[in-house]
């Protein structure tokens, strides 16, 4: 996949190797290569760009999966979720690139630098969430390089030193880096580095400040970024059934964390979750019809704010944020399969449809 054009809308589901959400208790083996199949397939037949592989410390490998998602389709894009510091970043460059190469084009990365110190010392990190961000920022210098040197390199860092790395293979066009984090730490490297700069579905205001800031940051390396918004689509064929769908989803939630014996939810150690806790405070519905309360029950744990209505209103509601400069859209359910069907057939139609005839509006 060549890189994007700056203006292009782009469209981001989400696969997992088995079937399991804030209202579905896992299901099954920790891979279930059918489901697997089927919910890749259902983002490529929808007319998804891209789906994202998430990563957390006691899941399967999210490139193995990734690699798997690619074998089971055709043209669909992967954002691979990579935490930095587990993998030597010229060992990382050379796994990315010969995915690219093997996929023809279709990998992306998405770098994460960890918002849980819990999560980070299963697999062994303790350092701090600045150090995090610093390490990560030497980990892309030294990726990027690897991707496009034409001859030996060395890099001196706090974290890292590389005496001649080279990597003989290449991606087959520039791999993108998205990259998510609002702490002032991972703006700095978003600044240098973020291809596609990853929020969460805050509410508007909050969504065109941080937008403000990344821009900011971006600017003195000569950098444009593009951004993402990430939500949670609830779709009905009335509002009304939209809002009482939204109701039972947070009752399902409310009662499957109860049946794990969960408390209420411990306060979040990253600055996005409580930017969504935040907005969650002032309320659980804002602008048109974004809905917070299922962040506020779930500690804003990942992408946890939904969109609510009808396809046709919540394109309506995306287009309000493509006003505030977003282009990519990271979208998915509470009942991942049945909601990305229903994403590919009705969303994904009705905003592109939208957005065609504002073009054709402006045009006249």
């Amino acid at each position: 996949m060549s890189p994007l054009p700056p203006d292009s809308v782009e469209f981001i589901g989400f696969v997992a190797p088995r079937h399991t959400s804030e209202i579905h208790p896992a299901e099954g083996p920790p891979i279930d290569r059918d489901y697997l199949k089927l919910l890749a397939q259902a983002h490529e037949w929808g007319g998804f760009d891209r789906v994202l592989v998430a990563f957390y410390s006691t899941a399967p490998d999210a490139l193995l999966l990734a690699g798997q998602v690619a074998a089971v389709t055709e043209r669909l894009g992967l954002m691979i979720a990579h935490r930095t510091g587990f993998t030597a970043p010229t060992v990382a460059a050379r796994q990315f690139a010969t995915l690219d190469q093997l996929t023809g084009g279709r990998v992306a990365i998405h770098v994460i630098s960890g918002g849980d110190d819990r999560d980070l010392a299963q697999d062994g990190d303790h350092l701090t969430k600045d150090e995090r961000y610093a390490r990560t920022g030497e980990f892309l210098d030294i990726v990027r390089q690897s991707w496009t040197a034409t001859a030996p390199f060395d890099y001196a860092g706090a974290y890292y030193r590389v005496e001649g790395g080279f990597s003989e293979v290449k991606p087959v066009d520039a791999i993108p880096v998205y990259f998510g984090g609002a702490s002032p730490a991972a703006l700095a490297v978003a600044g240098r580095h973020a291809d596609t700069y990853a929020l969460w579905g805050e509410t508007h205001a909050q969504v065109a400040e941080l937008i403000g800031r990344v821009r900011a940051a971006a600017a003195p390396h000569g950098r444009a970024p593009r951004f993402s918004l990430s939500v949670r689509p609830i779709l009905a064929e009335t509002e009304a059934r939209a809002w009482e769908r939204a109701e039972d989803i947070l009752a399902r939630t409310r009662a499957l964390r109860a049946a794990k014996g969960l408390g209420p939810a411990a306060v979040p150690q990253n600055e996005g979750s409580r930017r969504l806790l935040a907005a969650a405070a002032a309320g659980p519905r804002h602008d048109k019809r974004l809905f917070t309360a299922i962040a506020a029950e779930t500690g804003a744990a990942g992408n946890s704010t939904a969109l609510v209505g009808t396809p046709e209103q919540v394109a309506d509601a995306l287009l309000d944020y493509h006003d505030l400069g977003v282009r990519t859209f990271l979208i998915r359910g509470f009942d991942p399969l049945e909601d990305a069907i229903q994403y590919g057939r009705a969303l994904l139609p009705a905003f592109r449809a939208a957005l065609g005839r504002r073009g054709a509006a402006e045009a006249a």
